[in-house]
């Protein structure tokens, strides 16, 4: 029998030495490559979002709270020399005799369209939460009036609502009632333009209210219904609470949209006549662009009363969410 004598590798004892001793360089290099944290990855995705709140949020705003507060005409407004003025633009404005007329209008205006859109949006999404057939169908037609353009919109609402040729009195008439003059009496000019944008809105409500129900379980109902609660017992009791987050989201989007409303007033009636119809977002716009004079910064003080407005109502929805959830 042959014995061998194995003698030690001296090629595989350096080639292991050599990566030992490169194994430091290796780890160096490695740590040279290491990527990006994740923070600046994080501020490169925020930075596109942040750049447009910049440029078309905050910029305007400034723009509109410096246009407040300085007299500008013509002139200044393109030399950009307005003395600064500081709230006498402000000032002007309260003292207006169409202050409180349009302050009005527009607590009116938002209060009636938000409460009619709120419920006819809410009654239409628990009758097509049913799922029967031709639902989805049928909730498709009513997003139309969502998905036209608001001037197409307004200008039907105009024709329908016209006193001699629209279609509204003529329903009347057939039916024995005399026309009304639902544009061009300061007693109907308001509720003509509420009626319209609740027409626009319940869409809204209907989608969002909607897709809450679709959240809800199934077995709530049932639980329910095993108890013995009868449809209107379950709604009260199962739908409407579990239904408060998403309505209080909706009513505050809606208002926010309703108080700046201005394409529906002034292409149906201008905000008249005699000011019956004018509200704030109407009003700041005559100011601004609708005289031959503009008058740019009693315009944006009206403007920034509503912002201010929409901010208001928006820090006690956070306020009111925060409660809900500590409690």
């Amino acid at each position: 029998m042959n014995h061998t004598t194995q003698l030690p590798d001296h090629r595989s004892e350096g080639v292991r030495n050599g990566a030992a001793a490169a194994t430091p360089h290796s780890a160096r290099s490695t740590e040279r490559r290491r990527p990006a944290s994740p923070q600046w990855a994080a501020w490169a995705f925020l930075t596109p979002v942040t750049l447009y709140l910049l440029l078309f949020y905050a910029y305007p705003l400034y723009r509109n709270l410096d246009l407040s507060l300085r007299d500008y005409t013509v002139r200044s407004f393109v030399q950009g020399d307005a003395p600064f003025t500081g709230l006498a633009n402000y000032r002007e404005v309260f003292a207006d005799p169409v202050f409180a007329p349009a302050l009005l209008h527009t607590a009116v205006f938002t209060a009636v369209c938000l409460v009619f859109q709120y419920a006819i949006g809410l009654a239409l999404a628990v009758f097509f939460h049913q799922n029967f057939r031709l639902s989805a169908t049928l909730r498709a037609l009513f997003l139309v009036p969502w998905l036209l353009p608001l001037i197409v919109s307004a200008s039907t609402w105009s024709w329908m609502l016209n006193s001699e040729s629209g279609v509204v009195n003529a329903a009347l008439h057939a039916i024995g009632i005399g026309p009304v003059n639902w544009l061009t009496s300061p007693s109907w000019s308001l509720t003509s333009v509420i009626i319209a944008n609740i027409w626009i809105g319940v869409p809204f409500n209907l989608v969002v209210l909607h897709s809450g129900l679709q959240s809800i379980p199934a077995s709530l109902y049932e639980a329910a219904a095993i108890d013995g609660a009868n449809a209107w017992q379950r709604f009260w009791r199962v739908t409407f609470p579990l239904l408060r987050p998403v309505s209080a989201i909706t009513l505050l989007l809606g208002l926010i949209y309703t108080l700046k409303v201005f394409d529906i007033i002034w292409i149906m009636t201008k905000g008249g006549p005699a000011d019956s119809s004018t509200t704030f977002a109407t009003w700041s716009y005559r100011l601004g662009f609708g005289n031959l004079l503009p008058a740019f910064g009693p315009g944006a003080a009206v403007g920034n009363l509503l912002v201010v407005a929409a901010l208001v109502f928006g820090l006690v929805y956070v306020r009111v969410q925060r409660k809900q959830a500590l409690s």
